[in-house]
């Protein structure tokens, strides 16, 4: 049985009281526009200019497979923005999803959240637009963020 709380709903209102991080999947070429990522743009703009300013300046910093960038967007409210994907189409190399780069990300936002106190809010990351499997994608999270007494929760949307 997994410790993970599944619900119905939007991912960019996390239910709960406390410090929230809203994990989510993006892409290692730049680029924001469909999926997720929409919805977090409709409610915020920081993550996306963030995103964007960090794949920009990518020569000088740690973007790439795996990595993580955490943007405040309220008081007790942070998005993790994390590479795990690599290009945005399926074609001859499979789908985009990087399993190994999703357990990197799921690594920092597991230190970040413990040292920040917070529960971590996420959609089935890696599950959509990149191709994956939830199959694939929750023991991941098991791994990393449960087995450490994170809190998760897995919005469904309707």
């Amino acid at each position: 049985m997994s410790g993970i709380t599944y619900v119905r709903g939007d991912a960019t209102a996390p239910q709960g009281k406390g410090v929230k991080v809203i994990a989510h999947v993006c892409n290692d070429l730049g680029g924001w526009g469909k999926g997720f990522v929409l919805a977090l743009s409709r409610r915020w703009p920081e993550p996306e200019a963030a995103y964007r300013r960090w794949h920009r300046e990518r020569a000088g910093n740690d973007f790439g497979l795996g990595a993580v960038q955490f943007v405040q967007v309220g008081m007790y409210l942070w998005v993790a923005n994390m590479v795990g994907q690599r290009g945005m189409r399926r074609g001859s190399k499979g789908v985009p999803v990087r399993y190994e780069a999703i357990d990197a990300a799921l690594g920092a936002v597991a230190v970040r959240a413990g040292e920040l106190g917070a529960s971590v809010h996420m959609p089935r990351i890696g599950c959509g637009l990149a191709g994956g499997t939830w199959a694939r994608v929750e023991p991941l999270i098991e791994r990393r963020l449960i087995s450490v007494g994170l809190p998760v929760t897995v919005y469904d949307h309707d």
